[in-house]
């Protein structure tokens, strides 16, 4: 598979729904909503070993989103760029249920993008074959680092397999995005690898 050629396919499909939210200039959201411990710049380089470290452990850099203890991933390729995964996640029209999640990963560090695309199902680490939750649709997920050096751009996007495009997931995904700070999985990589304490500004 090539799992960027699969998300470009299924982002041109007219009949998909799309989902991309503005691009996160993380320097300057850190100056204007957070208090740090101790001067900060945040890097490029920090974000692309963030991207790296969240997809192998997507539970504990999105545990918002991912169930405690639920992210296995097997399949690893030698250069441990390419695996397959699978993860216990809340669905997204309904944040108290959770369903699973399977998802096939290419990370691209020329190009600092990681890549997920989801399948229905997947032969697991011992050849049983898993198979993902029905009770929403498939989708791929494309995480990826812009930006200078020292302002790097935090982007993704998020392409649903639909018959005609879904507004309530759109509106959904509007809604959850980032609401109004960084996203949590860069506060957590400040606070637990940085070990900077961070702080929430609050403006009226």
């Amino acid at each position: 598979m090539n799992h960027e050629d699969e998300f470009a396919r299924a982002w041109a499909d007219p009949r998909n729904t799309r989902f991309e939210p503005p691009p996160i200039d993380v320097n300057r959201m850190l100056a204007e909503r957070y208090r740090a411990s101790e001067p900060l710049t945040f890097t490029r380089a920090m974000l692309w070993d963030l991207e790296i470290r969240k997809a192998w452990h997507p539970d504990i850099y999105i545990p918002y989103v991912v169930r405690e203890g639920s992210a296995f991933s097997w399949n690893a390729a030698d250069d441990l760029m390419t695996f397959d995964r699978s993860s216990q996640q809340r669905r997204w029209l309904d944040q108290d249920d959770f369903g699973m999640v399977l998802e096939r990963v290419h990370l691209n560090p020329a190009e600092q993008r990681v890549t997920f695309v989801g399948a229905a199902e997947l032969p697991g680490p011992d050849g049983t074959t898993l198979r993902a939750g029905t009770k929403q649709p498939l989708f791929h997920i494309e995480h990826a680092v812009g930006g200078d050096e020292e302002q790097p751009l935090n982007l993704w996007r998020i392409v649903h397999l639909t018959e005609g495009p879904d507004e309530r997931l759109a509106e959904a995904l509007s809604g959850r995005t980032y609401q109004g700070g960084l996203p949590g999985f860069i506060e957590i990589y400040i606070r637990s690898v940085l070990n900077v304490r961070l702080d929430r500004i609050d403006i009226a």
